[in-house]
């Protein structure tokens, strides 16, 4: 029985060792496999190495051995995937500086020794990292089991003071909603949830949502949620803040044809004019920070229409300016 047991404990000590020693460019001989796992009390000959390394590849491992060594070739995650989602991790302001370096070490584990110093990467962020609600991995848990056993949620929602402070909006009242999807938008996450007593979709900041708990109602607004397009939405919105919707046409010069596209994707209508100029009409929800948008390219950027946006831009702009001549 003993024996058994080794075999089985030797294979799994032998695919460690492929991990953390090899990949397409470097590969460990039998012996080395042997010494490695005498050190954990395990004894070993060559054809037995082979063996387990042919059972290895037989179950789905990209395990490569021949006569120049041997080497665990592919990967679940490619050393660039592996790059990309540690520069996400460590560029993100959302994940705290000690969750981002624990899940930095677990994502470096997933690659072998060689390929682990290339990983050792230090993206600089542009902003400084923000002292987030601490419970905000937990609420993400909460919504997704909720979502996953279709129950709807309960939950306080908060404001901060200047003093630092939570203020609990509606005096504290408990929002009772179905959660739907959570979405990454702008450095936060979003609950995009419905609201039973105004039949809409609407949205959250995960971070400022806190006594988060599920409800034993079953989660409502199916038929609204199936329908409702998130990307498009989303497209819409400047800074996740809510507003009435228009049509909005804009004038811009064409050195902001890229900002333009940035913004909006490939996907926005773009009209050449004439002099320099070229015109675009996009579904747009009007918050100032929309307009704090278009203002930043100055004359190069003019709101056309509708009317209705054009007076909201030229009455900020009498407000804002009226305030500074005082």
């Amino acid at each position: 029985m003993g024996k058994q047991y080794d075999e089985k404990l030797k294979l799994l000590h032998i695919l460690d060792i492929l991990r953390e020693e090899t990949d397409a460019e470097h590969r460990i001989f039998a012996p080395e496999i042997i010494s490695r796992l005498s050190k954990e009390g395990i004894s070993a000959e060559r054809k037995s190495i082979y063996r387990d390394l042919e059972t290895l590849e037989s179950y789905g491992f990209d395990i490569l051995h021949d006569k120049c060594g041997c080497a665990l070739v592919s990967r679940e995650f490619e050393l660039a995937e592996l790059k990309l989602l540690i520069d996400a991790v460590q560029a993100s302001r959302f994940i705290t500086g000690a969750k981002r370096k624990k899940l930095t070490e677990k994502l470096t584990k997933m690659a072998s020794k060689h390929q682990a110093k290339d990983l050792n990467r230090s993206v600089k962020t542009e902003e400084p990292e923000r002292e987030l609600n601490a419970s905000i991995l937990n609420n993400i848990d909460w919504i997704h089991s909720a979502i996953s056993e279709n129950k709807m949620i309960n939950f306080q929602y908060f404001d901060w003071s200047p003093e630092k402070e939570q203020v609990l909006r509606r005096d504290g009242k408990i929002y009772e909603l179905s959660p739907w999807a959570l979405v990454w938008r702008d450095e936060n996450y979003y609950l995009f949830a419905y609201d039973h007593i105004t039949e809409t979709i609407r949205h959250f900041r995960v971070d400022k949502m806190k006594n988060i708990s599920k409800s034993e109602n079953k989660r409502r607004g199916l038929e609204i949620y199936t329908r409702f397009d998130f990307a498009r939405y989303s497209g819409k919105l400047f800074g996740m803040f809510s507003g009435e919707e228009y049509n909005v046409t804009l004038k811009c010069e064409n050195s902001l044809a890229g900002a333009v596209i940035d913004r909006f994707s490939t996907g926005v209508s773009i009209y050449p004019g004439n002099d320099g100029t070229f015109n675009f009409t996009v579904p747009v929800i009007i918050s100032n920070n929309f307009y704090s948008w278009v203002l930043q390219f100055g004359k190069r950027m003019e709101i056309i229409a509708p009317v209705q946006v054009r007076d909201g831009m030229r009455n900020l702009l009498r407000d804002v300016g009226g305030m500074y001549e005082r």
